[in-house]
């Protein structure tokens, strides 16, 4: 047996919604693992376990991407830390909690890897400056891990967030269009290479905020069909593959703000009930990564 491995497939902005006609996951019949109701006591997870899990962390207000996505990406409480949930990108204070924590970071230390970002970058991160720095890229920053590159995704060796490429296309890049079965053989292949892989997609938050209810209709099944091949490849013996959100938004269309509710963490493969019953709030994302790679 190969040394095992994780995958942690991070989705922007995904809440655990009430069943009404706010709700795009509502009348889906194809965006399992991905619709989870505040009403169901049995989960669909295609055989993975759920964990209801807390973006509050104890602080009043709503949950927002960068103290969220700092937390999962740490292990620590970036929202009590600083006492509010920061929108947008991390603050000097929460890159400095990044800098020193990052689930990277950690893993080096740790000799644990290699590991990967799978997502792509294109030129323009590397030549504009100043520029605004994600959570992710600061956890990438923090470590040994390099950043993909438009090359990269043409050797089908990482994904863009936009898993279909379309995006790209649309700002002139000469790119291949990627099938939800495309991205997903190049997901699941990652496990072959890597101990850690993170992969990051924020579209769903951006349908949310522009309460696109036609473009999220038609976009979340392309999400679902590209997570579901992608487990389908993998070895369950091996790895694990866990799938966590920093807030909700896209499951309550009748608002422009994010929600208060629960985000799903599922967690399937080697280990999934045990991890899955360890995870309450965002804090315990990296530590389960941690025990899973080091236990």
């Amino acid at each position: 047996m190969n040394n095992p491995s994780v995958i942690l497939f991070f989705i922007d902005g995904l809440g655990i919604g009430g069943k009404g006609d706010e709700n795009p996951l509502f009348g889906l019949d194809d965006a399992e693992p991905l619709a989870h109701f505040i009403e169901d006591e049995t989960p669909r997870t295609l055989g993975g376990v759920l964990a209801r899990t807390d973006p509050r962390l104890g602080v009043e207000g709503r949950p927002q991407s960068a103290s969220g996505q700092t937390t999962i990406l740490t292990g620590v409480n970036a929202p009590l830390t600083l006492g509010y949930h920061k929108q947008g990108f991390p603050n000097e204070a929460m890159r400095q909690i990044i800098a020193e924590h990052s689930i990277f970071r950690q893993l080096d230390e740790r000799t644990i890897g290699p590991n990967i970002f799978a997502n792509t970058y294109t030129p323009r991160f590397f030549t504009e400056k100043p520029r605004w720095k994600s959570a992710t890229t600061c956890a990438v920053e923090a470590s040994s891990v390099r950043f993909n590159r438009l090359p990269d995704l043409l050797g089908r060796k990482s994904l863009f967030h936009d898993f279909t490429n379309r995006s790209l296309r649309q700002m002139g890049f000469d790119v291949p269009l990627f099938s939800p079965v495309d991205a997903a053989e190049i997901l699941s292949a990652f496990p072959n290479r890597y101990r850690f892989t993170l992969y990051e997609h924020f579209i769903t938050d951006k349908i949310g905020h522009d309460q696109d209810m036609e473009r999220a209709r038609i976009h979340l099944p392309q999400l679902a069909e590209f997570i579901r091949e992608t487990l389908d490849r993998l070895d369950p013996e091996n790895t694990t593959f866990i799938l966590t959100s920093d807030h909700g938004n896209v499951e309550d269309l009748s608002v422009r703000n994010h929600t208060l509710n629960d985000v799903p963490t599922i967690v399937w493969g080697r280990r999934s009930a045990e991890i899955a019953e360890q995870i309450r709030d965002l804090t315990h994302i990296t530590p389960a990564i941690l025990r899973l790679l080091t236990e």
